[in-house]
């Protein structure tokens, strides 16, 4: 590999999302940009795929997350044990399986299925919603990474903090080309969920993962990017046009959804029910993201009432 030179790598995933994407990046140091999903079928790709270029596992000399969900860091389990690891803090629960953190995630759950008002056995719905983490890995993370630090050997990247659609979230840009390693944070032909997971300090507010990646995107206008690398799907090089477009899209979703509080004030269940009939029973986590994603942008601009009553329960309704 030529210095600076990125290589990308697809592998399948048992996820409606698809393929996911690994980079491998040739710079002082050999670095691997995410690590899969752990499945057979995932590391036969990746180890043919390596071979191809002519590279071990063992010839590489870190791994940098962009974020913790199970489709970028299953394989770190079958990785080299001697390659450090890079990533934000909140990946480290997330890989080491800290279960005292487990705990906590059930917890904050619980709570949200009683203000979403939903119905049905708490403890089966949180074992639906984290059967992926059998994709996941248990590994340590070597170093913990935020915005403005320098990763050795890779000195010719900025760290940026993205969160919404992870609250681990990181994006890597490389100013003299305009390259952006962006993970999750933009894909070409989907708009990345933001979605809701408890924060990393367990008496902290609620983070809103919709305001959070909406301000992310945002913050990427700043930048001068000419190729973004995303984590499914194709390169995107018309970045900040995609942006607006994705901001502006999801504004009239939202307003979609205030139309429907117009009629009747509803629950967060209520609404999800109604937004995702055929899926929201199978995709609980992901439809109840959306949905709060929704109504935290609608409250933030002050487009609809909320009501909390004497058992907790959350009620929307339109001005």
């Amino acid at each position: 590999m030529k210095h600076g030179e990125i290589i990308k790598f697809v592998l399948p995933t048992p996820f409606a999302v698809g393929d996911v994407n690994l980079y491998l990046v040739k710079e002082d140091a050999l670095t691997l940009i995410d690590g899969g999903v752990k499945t057979e079928k995932a590391w036969d790709a990746f180890l043919f795929q390596l071979n191809e270029i002519g590279i071990r596992p063992g010839d590489i000399d870190q791994i940098v997350l962009t974020h913790h969900h199970p489709d970028h860091v299953g394989l770190l389990e079958w990785l080299p044990k001697d390659i450090p690891v890079y990533g934000h803090r909140y990946v480290r629960p997330w890989i080491e399986k800290d279960q005292d953190f487990f705990s906590v995630h059930d917890d904050f759950y619980k709570r949200l299925f009683v203000e979403f008002a939903v119905e049905g056995d708490f403890d089966h719905l949180l074992a639906m919603m984290k059967s992926a983490l059998r994709f996941s890995c248990e590994r340590p993370l070597t170093y913990e990474i935020e915005e403005g630090d320098v990763i050795p050997g890779f000195e010719n990247w900025l760290v940026l903090e993205t969160p919404g659609h992870a609250q681990s979230h990181l994006v890597f840009y490389r100013e003299k080309d305009g390259t952006l390693l962006a993970g999750d944070h933009v894909l070409a032909t989907i708009t990345s969920n933001p979605l809701l997971e408890p924060p990393l300090v367990s008496t902290a507010n609620r983070p809103k993962p919709q305001l959070q990646y909406n301000d992310s995107l945002r913050k990427l206008l700043a930048f001068d990017i000419r190729i973004a690398y995303t984590g499914h799907g194709p390169e995107v090089r018309k970045l900040h046009e995609l942006i607006e477009r994705r901001l502006l899209r999801q504004h009239e979703r939202a307003l979609q959804v205030a139309g429907l509080l117009e009629k009747k004030p509803m629950t967060t269940f209520q609404l999800t029910k109604l937004l995702f009939p055929e899926v929201y029973e199978k995709e609980l986590g992901l439809t109840l993201s959306e949905t709060t994603a929704q109504l935290d942008y609608l409250l933030s601009i002050d487009a609809i009432n909320k009501h909390v009553d004497e058992h907790g329960v959350a009620y929307f309704s339109a001005h």
